[in-house]
């Protein structure tokens, strides 16, 4: 690609926009990046037209989702009209159909792209690392949320598909005989056979997971026997695993005050019978003799009246969170799969339900993001772990290119990744937070702790007390002003609310590609500033 070519007016397209402008920059970058896997793959000669280079199509993707523009159609419409497009392309406009068909055919390498231009950034002395903040945001697939049906549904579409079928291979045999081929379908049967496929997909997928459930189900079931019986004998801190149901734990607990408070008075007349026995003075204090007095067996009868309460006027909707689809593992949920992306899922976000992926970053403290992932689960705490290997990996990557080496420091997450084997696995140091962030920052400041925690405290207890430290609630305050300036950033600025492409690996491939052109714009800014300074 000539960008150098003579014209008349002006002189050379150099002169057409400022050197300071992003796309001068992008055009830089792309030219530094190994394009081999893109090129192998990519026909640059032979019979016909010559392709576009790889190169070009690359930068134009990157500075086209740099400027919030997705559509492809929009991409070759500015080709023609903006100035700084057309410099991309050195005025050969390449069809939108080019453009799609480049970034669908490409989006293994992009992972590859992406590890380069963070090798570019820890050259440009980027990739803070003392701390590094895990966060994960919802994405809406492209695939409507109404597309997603329960195991009956694909069972009736299965056997309406088939009977359609039959019936169509009837009446074809009736007009053309046995032996004859008739080869028009009515419209509903356009592409039986690839909707066939989806839909036995989906039946699969749902049996799977049903099964996966059913078996979650029965341990769970196993854990929540083992908390009531706990609960009868011993206060038990943190919240309950799924499956307890709040009645039962309820009547457990007042169980337990009941038979602590009979204690007190079997040991209160015993002391009586044994002083008047002896001839001395009668015990002080009331007498007790209520066994559902005092103030913990009627707070525990209290909290039983609430849950029993509670339980009496639900709504009917499944789940304990009221909302459908979200119930206990293998109890009134269920399994639904959406029909034109079988890979997202029915998610959970604080603006209602959303058809889509899990979006996961880890970011430096300088605003760049280290690594990525996409899962279809509406949990965040089964990602903390693979996210924390990714960071370090891109440590190690960075470390190559740096004069000085530096250590991962501390992970910050919030409670949606707080769990036991979180906090106990092996690797960099984290701070994950045990509650909502108000919580937190009220209990540093009206039950402040220091030192370390007690020898017998629990893995959530030892990080609750350190989020309660001066230094933890400082450190944890760092996570929302770290990663969440991103989340807005790949959304708002690049655009990418809502996913192109369908199927996991094509969404993670477009994740990737939003990811390393938020890299590219924070490297653009941070040189830029450092020039101007």
């Amino acid at each position: 690609m000539d960008r150098d070519q003579q014209f008349l007016l002006p002189v050379s397209m150099r002169e057409w926009l400022p050197a300071s402008h992003l796309v001068w920059f992008v055009l830089e970058v792309a030219g530094q990046l190994d394009l081999d896997g893109f090129r192998a793959r990519h026909r640059l000669g032979g019979a016909g037209r010559e392709a576009y280079d790889p190169g070009m199509l690359l930068a134009l993707l990157v500075y086209a989702y740099a400027v919030g523009e997705r559509s492809s159609r929009r991409i070759e419409r500015l080709c023609t009209t903006d100035v700084a497009f057309r410099v991309v392309c050195a005025q050969d406009v390449p069809d939108h159909t080019t453009i799609a068909r480049f970034r669908k055919a490409h989006v293994d390498h992009f992972e590859e792209v992406f590890a380069q231009v963070l090798a570019l950034c820890a050259r440009a002395g980027m990739g803070r690392l003392a701390t590094v903040a895990i966060d994960g945001t919802k994405i809406a697939a492209n695939a409507s949320i109404d597309a997603s049906h329960g195991e009956q549904w694909f069972r009736d579409q299965a056997a309406k598909i088939t009977a359609e079928a039959d019936a169509v291979d009837a009446a074809e045999d009736a007009e053309f005989g046995p032996d004859a081929r008739g080869d028009e379908l009515p419209a509903e049967l356009a592409d039986p056979k690839t909707r066939a496929e989806r839909i036995r997909r989906c039946l699969a997928e749902i049996a799977a997971e049903q099964a996966g459930r059913d078996a979650a189900a029965a341990e769970q079931a196993g854990k929540a026997e083992q908390h009531l019986a706990r609960l009868e004998t011993e206060p038990v801190p943190g919240r309950a695993p799924g499956g307890v149901d709040p009645v039962a734990a309820a009547r457990a607990r007042l169980a337990r005050e009941v038979t602590a408070r009979q204690a007190e008075i079997d040991a209160y007349d015993a002391a009586v019978a044994a002083a008047r026995a002896a001839g001395r003075r009668l015990p002080r204090g009331r007498r007790v003799s209520d066994p559902f007095g005092g103030k913990r067996v009627k707070k525990a009868l209290a909290a039983l009246e609430r849950a029993q309460r509670k339980a009496a006027t639900g709504d009917g909707t499944t789940g304990e969170t009221g909302k459908p689809g979200t119930g206990t593992a293998g109890e009134g949920k269920v399994v639904r799969r959406n029909v034109t992306d079988p890979d997202s899922r029915i998610l959970p976000t604080r603006k209602g339900w959303v058809q889509g992926y899990n979006a996961q970053f880890a970011v430096s403290a300088d605003w760049l993001i280290l690594a990525l992932l996409l899962a279809n689960s509406p949990s965040d705490c089964g990602e903390l772990l693979p996210m924390l290997e990714r960071a370090q990996q891109a440590t190690e990557l960075m470390n190559r290119e740096r004069d000085e080496p530096e250590e991962l420091g501390t992970a910050l997450a919030d409670a949606g990744y707080c769990s036991e084997d979180n906090l106990t696995a092996p690797g960099p140091d984290r701070l994950i937070a045990t509650g909502k962030a108000h919580q937190l920052t009220r209990q540093a400041r009206t039950d402040p702790a220091s030192g370390p925690p007690p020898d017998d405290a629990t893995p959530v207890e030892a990080m609750r007390h350190r989020l309660r430290t001066p230094e933890g609630a400082a450190l944890y305050k760092k996570r929302g002003s770290t990663v969440e300036p991103v989340n807005g950033h790949v959304k708002d600025r690049i655009g990418l609310r809502q996913f192109s492409m369908r199927g996991l690996d094509a969404c993670r491939g477009e994740l990737t590609l939003a990811a390393l052109v938020h890299n590219v714009r924070r490297m653009f800014t941070l040189t830029h500033a450092a020039q101007a300074g």
